[in-house]
C-alpha cells in the first residue's frame, strides 16, 4: 500500500466513524438508547453493516462528549443527557446565541437572509398543518443559518453541538399547544432585527427566544411530574 492509498483509507475510515458516531448519538438523544443501555460493538456493527473499528472510534467520541461511560470488562454504557444538563445547555445557549445573532446582524448575506425568510414562512405553513417533525427541522435550520452568518467557526461548532443535545427537549417544547405559533413570532422578531442590521435587538430577541424555550420545557416537566404524582 503506497502513502496515497494509506491516506485514502485513513480518511474513509474516519469519515465512517463520524457517521457511526452521529447515528449512535442521535439514538441516545432520541431515547432509542436510554440511560443504562449497554452499547455493544458487535451488535451496533451488525445493525449498521460496518466493522467494529468505526464503532469503537464512535464510542470513544461519545465518551468524550459525556454521553457514555466505558467500564473495564463491561464496555460502554449510555449516560445520556439529564435534566440539569439541559438546563445548563439552555443557559449557555441564551448567552452564546445572543453573541451569534449580534455578529450575524453585521455579516448576514442576502442569500442567508432570504433563506431565513423562507424558513419562517415554511414554519408558519407547517404550524397550520401540525407537522411537528417538519417544525423541528425548520427550527434547527433557522438557528443553523444564524450560526453560519456569525462568521465564527468555533461558535458555530459549539452551538450546533448544543442543538443536538436538546433535540428531544425542543421536540417536546414545540409540541406544547400554542408554542409553535409563539416560536414563529419570536423568529420573526429576530429576523426583523437582522434585516435592520440591529445587532443589539437581534441579541435581545434571540436571547429571549431561548429563555422562553427553556421556561416552556420546565413547565412541561412540572406538568408531567404533577400528573405522575396523582
Amino acid at each position: 500500500m503506497d502513502v496515497f492509498d494509506g491516506r485514502r483509507e485513513f480518511l474513509e475510515r474516519h469519515s465512517l466513524g463520524s457517521q457511526v458516531f452521529c447515528r449512535i448519538r442521535d439514538g441516545i438523544l432520541s431515547g432509542k438508547y436510554p440511560p443504562g443501555t449497554a452499547i455493544r460493538e458487535g451488535k451496533i456493527s451488525r445493525e449498521l453493516g460496518v466493522s467494529r473499528t468505526p464503532v469503537r472510534e464512535a464510542i470513544r467520541q461519545l465518551e468524550l462528549e459525556g454521553l457514555v461511560s466505558v467500564y473495564p470488562n463491561k464496555g460502554a454504557v449510555v449516560i445520556g443527557v439529564n435534566e440539569k444538563d439541559i438546563q445548563d445547555i439552555f443557559a449557555i445557549r441564551s448567552q452564546l446565541e445572543g453573541m451569534a445573532a449580534q455578529w450575524a446582524a453585521a455579516r448576514l448575506s442576502q442569500t442567508q437572509f432570504r433563506e431565513l425568510q423562507d424558513t419562517v414562512e415554511l414554519m408558519e405553513f407547517y404550524t397550520s398543518k401540525h407537522s411537528l417533525d417538519k417544525l423541528v427541522d425548520l427550527d434547527s435550520r433557522f438557528h443553523e443559518i444564524i450560526y453560519e452568518a456569525s462568521g465564527s467557526s468555533p461558535l458555530h461548532h459549539v452551538l450546533a453541538s448544543f442543538h443536538y443535545f436538546v433535540q428531544k427537549a425542543r421536540m417536546a417544547s414545540l409540541s406544547t399547544p400554542g408554542r409553535a405559533e409563539l416560536v414563529v413570532n419570536e423568529h420573526r422578531a429576530i429576523l426583523d432585527a437582522l434585516q435592520r442590521e440591529d445587532g443589539e435587538s437581534a441579541k435581545q430577541s434571540i436571547t429571549l427566544h431561548v429563555q422562553n424555550a427553556a421556561a416552556n420545557v420546565q413547565r412541561e416537566k412540572a406538568v408531567l411530574s404533577d400528573k405522575a404524582g396523582r
